[in-house]
């Protein structure tokens, strides 16, 4: 922080203090001075947030009641407060880059009665949380997290809308976006984060949380103009059952949200803030707030792309042996992935048994899988459900580690209470020491763990693609929705990669031999936009070899990066991104149903030529969504490109430095 800003804090913070002897009112400014963070206590502890002259979050209690009827926030006694700041960078190996700046003023308020809060105002945005010293362990009854605002806002919010088993706290956190007024949210509804707000004047806010752990995730019901946190309480009985009997249903909860530890910090009550909407789709607030990684030596870690069987449903052909879940099919994959540099190929569902991993299928021989894919240079990686991994966790990764098996993708967690966000912290650990990478399917947004853990390289958390097998009204405009909300938190398992696409008038949906709503460009467009260091490609081996063109594109794309820009983009609308790796570029950009023109300003290039590689929707992609037109040109940075989206169109081009 430069010294005319460091000084404007500490007298911004002096003068609250001066007059918090009777008022109570305390103020964190951003780095930048833009950022008010207020908070007051009286009866109760309020804060609230302003952006320049823009009411962010009007005044809001925030609260903890324990099992003793303790409220930590109630009548609070401050017994002191400090003020700190921070500037510095920190490396961020497996991400979209390869640092990220952490820079933020922090208050911290220490209570009578053993808690405090601290509170940061970062240039991007703010946050708070709880922090406790008790000497005993402690029973957390609820949760109060406040988000007021001044207007009627319109809000993007996934609702949670499978209530499964008739616990409304378990779902597949899979849902398209409410475009809706706070007022219209209603207090039995069930939002999951993140969640995004436009607050008017051009700004955003979205809500979400860092740091989860050892505690369920937020959720957020509506009251008139407010959002309000809801935590899941603490399952009492689970018996088994759900889909195919393959996990533990919750029959019964108890009155209190979490059973921890006297001394802690709680997760992070985190509000980004945007004046432009492409800002959402290149922010660190997550990583930033996180705890550093666990794990020491990351050198085994390897991001890549996943040749994935089960979207395509096995449907290989012209090949002489019957496609299915057997070895000749995998080793037909496995060629697959080596020819075309692909890192892993994933047994999905039905190697085992699908509640015990001990019991392989007859018809898979799994060291030899393992033999034939390491002399082609391709990792194998299991599918399990959370259910069959957490009966034998100790004993399967043990086992399937020492055969030479990379890693698990972990499916049909749907929950984020306190027990199984504990389960999931415990099971990363443990995958980290058998050097086993993690794709967390069926979960939860991440919400800080992709740093704690680096080896958990994917999560789900999102209408990915494999929803389009059943049917979706609108896929598209949730495409570019979620790089501005849902990817706040982290990388996304939404699987891309289909090459049978079809215009909005074509589509339907087909299990067996599935297709994607929109252009075989916005596909492409995908691998570069979507964060995600383990990448699926969704669609079959004979069907990429027949649009080879556009498997060596996909293939080239990396996973992981040294620089992200975002270049334009409005929520729910068209989003584009540019992504560089060395000295090489890749740009992605997407629209929803509506066709478009925009213009991609190469200026990030910096000096040099660069041949491009260019994909662009072919004149008859509003008909056929397969019609796609591949150019090579040579582009500085000087250039500004015009291009042409088609109705669920897309846009994508690799640029390689020659000179």
């Amino acid at each position: 922080m430069n010294k005319i800003l460091l000084s404007a804090f500490f007298v911004c913070f002096s003068a609250s203090i001066s007059i918090a002897q009777t008022s109570k009112n305390y103020h964190v400014k951003s780095p930048d001075g833009k950022v008010d963070l207020s908070i007051t206590t009286g009866n109760n502890i309020q804060w609230s947030v302003k952006h320049e002259s823009t009411d962010i979050i009007t005044p809001s209690a925030i609260s903890l009641t324990l099992q003793n009827g303790e409220v930590l926030g109630k009548s609070p006694v401050v017994k002191s407060t400090k003020i700190s700041s921070k500037d510095e960078y920190f490396n961020t190996p497996i991400y979209k880059k390869d640092k990220v700046h952490d820079q933020y003023n922090q208050l911290t308020i220490s209570f009578k009665g053993d808690y405090g809060l601290i509170f940061r105002a970062y240039n991007d945005g703010v946050a708070y949380h709880f922090t406790t010293q008790k000497k005993n362990d402690i029973t957390i009854m609820n949760e109060e997290a406040g988000f007021n605002f001044k207007a009627d806002d319109k809000a993007w919010l996934p609702f949670v809308n499978d209530y499964r088993n008739k616990d409304k706290w378990t779902t597949s956190f899979e849902a398209l976006y409410g475009n809706l007024k706070l007022s219209e949210v209603t207090k039995d509804s069930l939002a999951f984060l993140p969640v995004l707000v436009d607050v008017g004047e051009g700004k955003k806010a979205a809500i979400l949380e860092a740091d989860l752990q050892d505690y369920p995730g937020m959720y957020l019901t509506g009251n008139g103009h407010s959002l309000q946190g809801a935590f899941a309480k603490y399952p009492a009985v689970e018996t088994t059952g759900g889909y195919a009997n393959m996990n533990y249903v919750v029959n019964g909860r108890t009155d209190y949200i979490a059973k921890t530890k006297g001394t802690r910090s709680f997760p992070w009550r985190v509000v980004v803030i945007s004046t432009d909407d492409k800002q959402l789709a290149n922010n660190d607030m997550v990583q930033k707030i996180a705890e550093p990684s666990r794990v020491k030596d990351l050198s085994w870690i390897k991001p890549g792309k996943v040749a994935w069987d089960w979207w395509n449903d096995w449907n290989i052909t012209h090949v002489d042996f019957k496609a299915g879940i057997n070895n000749p099919t995998y080793k037909y994959y496995i060629d697959f992935a080596s020819a075309n540099k692909v890192e892993y190929v994933v047994l999905d569902e039905g190697w085992s048994n699908i509640v015990d991993l001990n019991q392989i299928s007859p018809d898979i021989n799994l060291s030899e899988l393992i033999a034939y894919a390491n002399q082609k240079n391709v990792g194998l990686i299991l599918w399990t459900s959370w259910y069959a991994l957490t009966r034998q966790t100790d004993a399967a990764m043990a086992k399937f580690s020492a055969m030479g098996i990379k890693g698990f993708k972990i499916d049909f967690i749907d929950r984020d209470d306190q027990k199984m966000v504990s389960s999931l912290y415990d099971i990363a650990q443990k995958a980290a020491d058998h050097h086993l990478i993690v794709d967390y399917h069926g979960m939860y947004k991440p919400s800080g763990i992709q740093r704690i853990f680096p080896n958990i390289l994917n999560f789900e958390g999102v209408k990915g693609l494999e929803n389009v097998k059943w049917g979706v009204k609108d896929h598209p405009g949730y495409d570019v929705s979620i790089p501005f909300i849902r990817m706040l938190s982290g990388p996304m398992d939404y699987t891309p990669g289909a090459m049978r696409n079809a215009s909005k008038a074509n589509f339907r949906p087909v299990n067996g031999n599935p297709m994607s709503q929109g252009t075989r460009c916005h596909q492409l467009a995908m691998y570069t936009i979507f964060e995600a260091p383990l990448q699926m490609m969704a669609d079959n081996p004979t069907t990429y070899q027949k649009e080879q063109e556009s498997t060596d594109f996909i293939a080239a794309v990396p996973t992981t990066f040294d620089e992200t820009v975002a270049i334009s983009g409005k929520v729910g609308e068209y989003v584009a991104l540019a992504r560089r790796k060395g000295s090489t570029w890749h740009i992605g950009a997407m629209t929803n149903w509506d066709a478009r023109e925009m213009t991609i300003d190469l200026s990030f290039l910096g000096e040099g030529i660069y041949k491009a590689v260019i994909f662009e929707d072919g004149l008859n992609a509003d008909r056929d969504g397969t019609d796609y037109k591949r150019t090579v040109v040579n582009l500085t940075s000087k250039d500004k490109l015009n291009i042409k989206l088609a109705s669920g169109g897309g846009w994508a081009a690799m640029l390689e430095k020659v000179n």
